[in-house]
């Protein structure tokens, strides 16, 4: 009953917030947009995500070896593709991550292993945007002419990259409670790998090279979007504009981002000085896209050696 009432609860988000995007858009711009599309750029766009995808395996592999819960380049992908599918399904990419971790638990790997191994690599993804958010603040700043949408970029900003510098923090922190004590002892562990995994000097490079490219990849694939209908907006603009909006839509609000992202590309591209009919339509192509591959995954499971084993079940960590 709990989790219909939660599922419920999100499901009415994402339609609120769809509803708060759209109603003071100009449909008949976004029919004209829409009218345009180029199936070559959405084609396009799904082959990248596809890309995106696999490149989160491989740094999602590296990460796993080091959680004692060792998946191949295989696995990786697929169990990644099955979480696309998933995440289209149940609340923001949570949903997917949760299936991860039953999937990699099935390898023998343990509770324990595979939920390190899922929450560090989502650790460090988001540690990666923050810093590229940060990184380009300078730009991106100087291009919002709205006070009140500067205002809310620097905080985002600075607001994401302290919690990932006080993630990575807390490894270091000598207290001995942080082991023991229930709600920060599994916290304090992912800290600990992360911390291996970002400044070892062979992986941390290939981890480096790995996340950022995750993330340029997502701006690309809404430059195809906004390529498919010819949308006046130069890549540096998408650039500075993406990454701010991912981390937004990364809040387990709504059902697979739908209407976070749509609201937040259509402030962000008005503050930017852009049609915001143009970021609403774009928005709704990058989820498309992202349901396109998702649908892909879904075919993926429907396939696997895994589903046909049985059920989705729940165990006691290791």
């Amino acid at each position: 009953m709990r989790r219909l009432l939660v599922l419920s609860v999100r499901i009415l988000v994402s339609l609120a917030l769809l509803y708060l995007a759209l109603r003071g858009i100009n449909f008949t711009a976004i029919q004209a947009r829409l009218s345009q599309i180029s199936v070559g750029w959405i084609a396009l766009a799904v082959l990248i995500t596809v890309v995106q995808v696999f490149i989160g395996a491989l740094r999602w592999r590296e990460i796993s070896a080091l959680c004692k819960a060792p998946l191949t380049d295989l696995q990786a992908f697929r169990y990644n593709m099955i979480g696309t599918f998933f995440n289209q399904t149940l609340p923001s990419s949570i949903g997917g991550d949760a299936v991860r971790l039953w999937l990699v638990n099935r390898t023998g790997a343990g509770w324990r292993a595979a939920t390190y191994s899922v929450l560090t690599d989502r650790a460090i993804g988001l540690i990666a945007l923050a810093l590229i958010i940060v990184a380009s603040l300078p730009w991106s700043y100087g291009m919002i002419a709205n006070s009140h949408g500067r205002l809310a970029l620097v905080f985002v900003d600075f607001a994401a990259l302290a919690g990932g510098l006080g993630f990575l923090l807390l490894g270091h922190l000598p207290w001995s409670w942080l082991t023991t004590w229930w709600p920060t002892k599994h916290v304090h562990a992912c800290s600990v790998i992360a911390n291996k995994v970002i400044f070892d000097r062979r992986s941390g490079p290939k981890i480096a090279v790995l996340s950022l490219s995750i993330h340029v990849l997502a701006v690309v694939i809404a430059w195809c979007a906004a390529r498919s209908i010819s949308a006046p907006v130069d890549f540096e603009q998408v650039f500075m504009l993406i990454p701010p909006i991912m981390l937004i839509t990364m809040m387990p609000i709504s059902i697979a981002g739908w209407g976070v992202r749509e609201a937040t590309m259509m402030v962000a591209f008005g503050y930017a000085g852009l049609a915001q009919a143009d970021g609403t339509v774009v928005s709704i192509l990058f989820g498309a896209v992202s349901f396109a591959v998702g649908c892909i995954g879904g075919l993926v499971w429907i396939f696997s050696a895994e589903k046909a084993a049985g059920p989705m079940e729940t165990g006691e960590g290791n």
